[in-house]
């Protein structure tokens, strides 16, 4: 059994939407976490080790961070089209956006929305560069790695649904955005989200 560990309307919130598109059967363990505005706190409940989500039990594993638990899942449910499982001719995009949005897209970001790039040159020119490569990628194709959605498109469509600003207005990522959030799935997903029973299959 998956066990999500999660907090409603957070980055556990997009993980229940990667488990609703490959059809997991899943259990959720709700748990309180710091936020951002102060409220909150760590949960002893929480096996994640800095108490935040989202983290995944399975078979006595732990995984955590967002892009750890999406590649797990992905390679677990090979046949659900959102991963690229080895071999496959995707696969080293599939893992470089993965890594891209972990160690440039969410850093460059964060720091462009706390402000910090209006003083730091060098974060400026990393976030200026990465909206022109996010940008030019999808003026190209419907997707990050091409013609098919994966689960590198739901992490960053589920950045741009929280915080549109972190790219710049753009009718090419404002497309994007609507195309990878009409889904079904993410329907279901806003419904689990804050139900307070625990389990879901």
């Amino acid at each position: 059994m998956l066990t999500l560990i999660h907090a409603p309307l957070s980055r556990s919130s997009r993980i229940i939407w990667l488990l609703e598109e490959i059809g997991a059967e899943f259990e959720i363990r709700y748990v309180d976490i710091r936020r951002w505005d102060g409220s909150g706190g760590p949960d002893e409940n929480n096996p994640h080790p800095h108490k935040q989500v989202p983290a995944l039990l399975h078979n006595g594993a732990l995984i955590w961070e967002s892009v750890a638990v999406v590649q797990y899942l992905t390679d677990l449910y090979p046949d659900s089209g959102l991963g690229r499982p080895p071999g496959h001719p995707e696969r080293g995009a599939y893992l470089s956006w993965l890594a891209y949005y972990a160690g440039v897209i969410e850093p460059a970001a964060s720091a462009h929305v706390a402000g910090v790039t209006a003083n730091n040159p060098v974060l400026a020119r990393l976030h200026t560069e990465m909206c022109a490569h996010v940008i030019d990628v999808l003026t190209r194709q419907p997707y990050l790695i091409g013609e098919r959605m994966s689960a590198a498109d739901l992490l960053l469509a589920s950045a741009l649904q929280w915080m549109r600003g972190i790219l710049p207005d753009s009718e090419v990522i404002d497309r994007y955005v609507r195309v990878v959030t009409d889904r079904p799935a993410l329907l279901r997903a806003r419904e689990i989200d804050s139900r307070p029973s625990g389990f879901h299959d």
